[in-house]
């Protein structure tokens, strides 16, 4: 098998200093740009400044003034985001000159940034705000706040809570919880812990979504254990967390095996003053039902039906797919029509355990009165229900799965090519990428021709998988059949190589695509910095992400993004 490998290195003979090799191999090779239109890129910017100053009416000292309309105008995204870069820099030079912004403006103008990827702009606009003597409301804060988390931006976050702070500008709970649940979120516990400290300190009241949000973060980062400890403490603190905190203690004892103790701690609750929820019923149930314990399971609903406990749709679905995963179709079949007739809404994923477990069996002639009976109650198939049918290939019957999925493309009106590409996808995303090829190879021989969207699934499917070695060699072969390789594809196998934290292979194969022609974008530099930065490679970086964008390969918004979110400061412009 032809390998794509024969003009670089062998990976074992790299170590860091090929990184900034590679690193100098990247500057080198970032597109060079006409001094005709650097300088037209150039007048365009300045164009753009001196189209936001002539439109600016001076008001006088300690006036309130209104800002441009930047909704008005072109549709189109350069169109949008020069009108909101426009209204951005007025903002900031009346108020440098000791006038006041009109607040909701201001405010409207910090949402629509933070809609557009602008994080520094936005925050420079709460910043602009306060320096003007507005009270931002608590909403447009903890907002930005929660914006600036949610990107991975945790430490400028906390900075802005603290110069808010500094300010004289109150704090809330709300935005506190913000804080508390985007280190969670990067299992941060130990900081998230400080941050609670911080809370009780200002005089401020953890409410049970604090608790809910640590309680489950420790289950995640350090086991249920240490999540019991910690829900122990707060209760001796005077805390008082409510039953979600509970139920993530059941969530954590069931998903560690620990089926016993958590019966215990089911049956603790009204000794601690809940009354179990369908939330603490459904978690109990899927422990018992996939450990076989039936007669535990059904009393366990029994007890729900004395307490007056209504199922939910996740109480019906738990069942159907624990009696598909154990073989018992028809009692499946039973449950799903009493959920039916018991007025639940039915989905494809009430109905995709059942196809599971008839296409692990061939039962082909079922799997398709199913099918045809979801597409009749006009229920959305998805992803789930295509990985379902795959199986069929594990039963050597790769021809009836891809007959099936066929019929269903025609059926739902899709334009057929479009239609396979999408389960291709959708089956490499689900770690079903070997089967994705067995089907695929029977899509071709009907007329199918992958693409360059086809292709960079399976590749993202064999990386995902750790197939990098095979997924390396897809080039040769297609190559070998004549298909140019896309920067997309490049782009896929790039991104695998550096998940998997091979970037120095990962900056050869950057080095292949130049070398075969293939035009590195937006996506390929992102990805590298990204890798640079996750391997705490500072300063290669920053300084790659600099030379960048001074070169315009990256968008201003991406190395905002970028640079806030790695904290790289050295970055220029």
């Amino acid at each position: 098998m032809a390998t794509l490998l024969n003009t670089v290195s062998p990976v074992s003979n790299l170590h860091v200093i090929s990184k900034r090799n590679g690193y100098s191999f990247l500057y080198n090779h970032v597109p060079n740009f006409h001094n005709n239109t650097f300088t037209f890129t150039l007048k365009k910017k300045c164009s753009s400044r001196v189209l936001a100053s002539t439109h600016i009416t001076i008001p006088s000292k300690d006036s309130v003034f209104n800002l441009p309309n930047w909704k008005d105008g072109k549709n189109d995204r350069k169109s949008k985001e020069m009108r909101l870069n426009d209204a951005f820099l007025q903002l900031e030079q009346i108020v440098g000159k000791g006038n006041k912004p009109e607040v909701t403006q201001a405010t409207q103008l910090l949402y629509d940034l933070c809609r557009s990827g602008k994080a520094r702009k936005a925050v420079r606009v709460m910043e602009i705000m306060v320096s003007s003597g507005i009270i931002p409301d608590a909403a447009s804060y903890t907002f930005l706040v929660n914006y600036l988390c949610r990107r991975g931006n945790v430490g400028y976050a906390m900075q802005l809570v603290e110069k808010m702070e500094a300010n004289g500008f109150p704090t809330n709970t709300v935005t506190y919880n913000t804080l508390v649940k985007g280190l969670c979120m990067y299992g941060k516990l130990n900081q998230s812990m400080q941050i609670l400290d911080r809370l009780i300190k200002k005089g401020l009241v953890p409410n049970v979504v604090t608790y809910s949000i640590l309680i489950e973060a420790a289950y995640k980062e350090r086991g249920v254990d240490e999540a019991m400890k910690l829900l122990d403490d707060i209760i001796a603190k005077g805390g008082k967390p409510n039953l979600v905190s509970y139920n993530v203690l059941l969530t954590g004892l069931c998903k560690e095996g620990r089926t016993e103790d958590a019966i215990k701690l089911f049956k603790e609750l009204p000794e601690k003053g809940f009354k179990p929820c369908v939330v603490s019923h459904n978690i109990l149930l899927r422990s018992l039902c996939y450990e076989g314990r039936w007669d535990e399971a059904y009393e366990l609903m029994a007890g729900m039906d004395r307490d007056g406990q209504a199922p939910s749709v996740v109480t019906y679905n738990v069942l159907i797919t624990s009696l598909s995963i154990d073989g018992r179709i028809e009692q499946a079949f039973k449950v799903l029509d009493e959920m039916t007739k018991s007025g639940f809404k039915v989905s494809a994923n009430s109905y995709n355990p059942i196809i599971a477990r008839l296409c692990k069996e061939g039962r082909v002639d079922l799997v398709v009165q199913c099918l045809d009976q979801m597409i009749n109650r006009r229920f959305h198939l998805n992803g789930g229900t295509y990985n379902a049918i795959a199986l069929l290939c594990e039963r050597g019957m790769v021809k009836e799965a891809f007959l099936i999925l066929e019929r269903l493309g025609k059926k739902q009106n899709y334009p057929i090519s479009d239609f396979y590409k999408n389960v291709i996808t959708l089956l490499c995303r689900k770690g079903n990428t070997y089967p994705a090829f067995q089907i695929l190879y029977e899509m071709t021989v009907h007329g199918f021709t992958p693409d360059s969207y086809t292709y960079s699934s399976l590749i993202r499917g064999m990386c995902r998988e750790g197939m990098l070695d095979e997924a390396l060699q897809i080039f040769g072969i297609l190559e070998e059949h004549g298909y140019v390789p896309h920067v997309d594809n490049y782009n896929a196998l790039i991104l695998g190589l550096c998940k998997s934290q091979r970037i120095d292979m990962s900056i050869e194969i950057f080095q292949m695509m130049v070398n075969k022609g293939c035009m590195p974008n937006e996506m390929t530099y992102n990805i590298l910095v990204e890798a640079l930065a996750f391997e705490e490679e500072m300063e290669l970086a920053a300084t790659l992400l600099n030379e960048l964008y001074l070169k315009g390969v990256l968008s201003q918004s991406t190395v905002e993004r970028l640079s806030m979110q790695y904290d790289l400061k050295q970055l220029t412009g």
